[in-house]
């Protein structure tokens, strides 16, 4: 049967990033522009987006997001935190106090230092915040941090993402680098907690499509210490993403071969030297690997990566221009902010795009 060309193929989620390698500010109203255009690839059950470079101000301290149901965890909570950390600033959210969405939890923000009597030999100053927040968010009831990095910040909720940004004001803040998400969830709920981007320290991923391998990815980052406690697949991404790279020292192009991986027949296929280390890797990192159909885009302060499943089930495109690199599911939302682009591509199914910061921020 015919189709209209106006009809689009929707295969859920958006997904949408823009990074100045030079470390130009970008407001935040043009990726709402960009992941507005999306619109109807998401149904009002999740919005968010993650800023990078938004806190000159306050960039050597750690910047907790956290949402509390009430006020009565929100001073556990604090209390908590006062007693591991240095409480630097502590201030609501800004938010449009107009607007409204269903079950609005209490946003504060939390600028802390960590205390160097807390570090030992044997525990770096990341380990300490990640314990943090990994505590947080298992063992208070009620209470999530949802961002964690410094000079960087996630603003997510309930919403479709355009909402999501006035309901933030984002067009108030200025970063060099921005992701967006619009969730259209299908196996897991929709919620504050498990809109997306999902952050630890400074990494931060969206995501479109499902993580089928979830089960195994989950049992294998808690027994390293990692606590699944947001009920959404994307999560155990961003907990790989620190495991890999973080603590076990593997240089990035080597953490994203573990996580999408060539099929073994191409493998087999290559130089014996290339064979050796990939069969190593796949073999080492089994728990690890990512199934399912997906395209994720994944920021941390320098860098902004593209990554899709093997076989390139969801979709993902990518742009450049001068000093400016775009990612979307669809070419559309990048011409929506840079109308003539210098080059527009689309990767190979599990092919990463890695794009760089000239400048260390």
């Amino acid at each position: 049967m015919f189709q209209s060309p106006s009809l689009k193929d929707i295969s859920g989620c958006a997904i949408a990033s823009i990074l100045n390698t030079k470390g130009k500010g970008i407001k935040g109203d043009v990726i709402t522009s960009a992941i507005s255009v999306m619109r109807e690839r998401s149904n009002g059950l999740g919005g968010g987006f993650a800023a990078y470079g938004i806190y000159p101000e306050f960039k050597d301290y750690y910047a907790f997001h956290i949402m509390f149901v009430d006020e009565s965890i929100k001073e556990s909570v604090e209390a908590y935190l006062q007693e591991k950390m240095v409480l630097v600033k502590s201030e609501a959210i800004p938010t449009r106090k107009k607007m409204s969405f269903l079950n609005t939890p209490l946003l504060w923000r939390y600028f802390l230092e960590v205390p160097k009597s807390k570090l030992t030999s044997a525990i770096t100053e990341e380990d300490y915040v990640v314990s943090i927040v990994m505590k947080i968010n298992k063992r208070f009831k009620g209470a999530f941090v949802f961002s964690s990095g410094k000079n960087m910040g996630v603003f997510k909720g309930l919403g479709y993402p355009e909402d999501i940004s006035r309901f933030y004001r984002l067009e108030e803040y200025e970063g060099y680098l921005w992701t967006a998400h619009g969730r259209f969830p299908t196996n897991t709920p929709g919620w504050w907690g498990g809109a997306h981007p999902f952050a630890l320290l400074d990494w931060s991923v969206v995501h479109n499509g499902e993580i089928s391998s979830y089960g195994t990815n989950k049992r294998y980052v808690e027994t390293f210490g990692y606590e699944c406690s947001l009920l959404t697949d994307t999560e155990v991404i961003v907990y790989l993403l620190d495991l890999l790279i973080r603590r076990h020292g593997l240089p990035i192009d080597i953490a994203l071969n573990a996580l999408a991986p060539p099929f073994w027949a191409e493998i087999d296929s290559m130089d014996k030297n290339m064979k050796e280390a990939l069969s190593a890797l796949r073999m080492v990192y089994a728990s690890a690997l990512l199934n399912g159909p997906f395209s994720i885009i994944i920021a941390n302060s320098h860098m902004m990566i593209g990554l899709t499943d093997r076989i390139m089930l969801r979709p993902l495109v990518a742009a450049k221009k001068d000093d400016f690199y775009y990612m979307a599911s669809e070419e559309a939302a990048i011409r929506e902010i840079c109308i003539e682009p210098d080059t527009v591509w689309s990767p190979k199914g599990g092919e990463p795009i890695v794009v760089r910061m000239e400048v260390r921020t």
